[in-house]
């Protein structure tokens, strides 16, 4: 448990996060304000709603001299995946994790299947001399930090970034199926772009206007988009189309001095299908038509950022793994890097 002075501190390092919370000595932290949660729960998808409550892409980061660091963490409750990993890194490279997947067999499709929830901790080495500690939180459950203690004579210094990069997507852009946090397209592409990111993609979503019009307490720099997909397989041409522009054009009119890029979907195995929404390029082709009209809106083509192989993908064909997520976010970098 923490004391009031040790709150404070933890809640200095994050990144990501737009709120925290304590209850009986545990720190949550949220991505979501209170109004977009709202927004989210008075819609009426309970499995949605929780998914708003996982960490995804929030950190912690700390510049330090302590030789460890122990933490212990509590997952309380699971959304549509139950396995997780805290990713602890150490001058960028991931020295060790805390997961609930260790004994499980991760070669198949690790998507499915049930991981234990509950406590779980893990011990450190970090070496001698200054460093600088990122604690990667879960995008997949909900978490919250019991313990987080490191040498009693060591400073903990916070590390700030002045960039910020906001981001809108669906399961994808929220984290599935990266086994390693750290490794998720949006982390890193934050990272290359010296950016802090906030990341509000959910599972399962599409396009929602109105979570465009919620209040933030920072101005962006970069705003990233990145739906479509479920708005081919689920929806109707119409509302996609309506809500889609609606949803670009509130950004643009909102924040006019940011760069926003819209990202069309990337390749999924069944791409040939066809749904209500039309065929599965019309989507990328509607969205690149909307945002061509929007003077801070650069629409960038996703279908070719992830490889065409299944072995990229944790469930084989949809939601990429850690391989597919270092191409993705090493493709993308490369084409926003022409823009900025």
């Amino acid at each position: 448990m923490f004391h009031e002075t040790a709150n404070k501190k933890i809640k200095e390092l994050s990144h990501g996060a737009v709120r925290t919370a304590e209850e009986q000595g545990k720190i949550s932290f949220h991505r979501f304000t209170e109004e977009q949660q709202l927004l989210y729960k008075n819609a009426g998808d309970e499995a949605i709603y929780l998914k708003t409550f996982t960490p995804a892409g929030v950190r912690l980061v700390f510049k330090t001299n302590s030789t460890s660091l122990f933490l212990k963490v509590n997952v309380p409750f699971i959304t549509t995946r139950s396995y997780f990993s805290v990713d602890v890194c150490l001058n960028g490279q991931m020295i060790g994790n805390i997961n609930n997947y260790a004994d499980m067999d991760v070669s198949a499709d690790y998507t499915v299947g049930s991981y234990p929830i509950g406590d779980f901790e893990g011990r450190f080495d970090l070496g001698a001399g200054e460093k600088i500690v990122t604690i990667h939180l879960p995008w997949s459950v909900p978490l919250e930090i019991e313990e987080l203690s490191i040498d009693d004579d060591s400073f903990v210094k916070a590390i700030s970034v002045d960039k910020k990069m906001l981001i809108f997507g669906d399961s994808i852009t929220q984290g599935y199926d990266a086994l390693h946090p750290s490794k998720h397209y949006t982390v890193m592409l934050a990272d290359y772009l010296m950016a802090d990111g906030y990341n509000k993609a959910v599972g399962g979503e599409k396009f929602i206007p109105d979570l465009a019009r919620t209040a933030e307490d920072f101005v962006p720099d970069y705003i990233l988009v990145a739906y479509g997909t479920n708005d081919w397989f689920y929806g109707e041409r119409e509302s996609f189309r309506d809500n889609c522009r609606k949803f670009y054009e509130t950004l643009s009119r909102k924040y006019p001095m940011a760069k926003i890029f819209a990202l069309t979907p990337i390749w999924r195995t069944d791409y040939k299908d066809q749904h209500n929404c039309g065929n599965f390029s019309s989507v990328a082709d509607f969205i690149e038509e909307v945002t061509a009209k929007l003077d801070n809106v650069y629409c960038l083509c996703g279908f070719d950022l992830v490889p065409h192989q299944e072995n990229m993908y944790g469930d084989w064909g949809l939601h990429p793994n850690d391989d597919g997520f270092i191409q993705y976010a090493n493709n993308l970098y490369n084409k926003i890097s022409d823009i900025i």
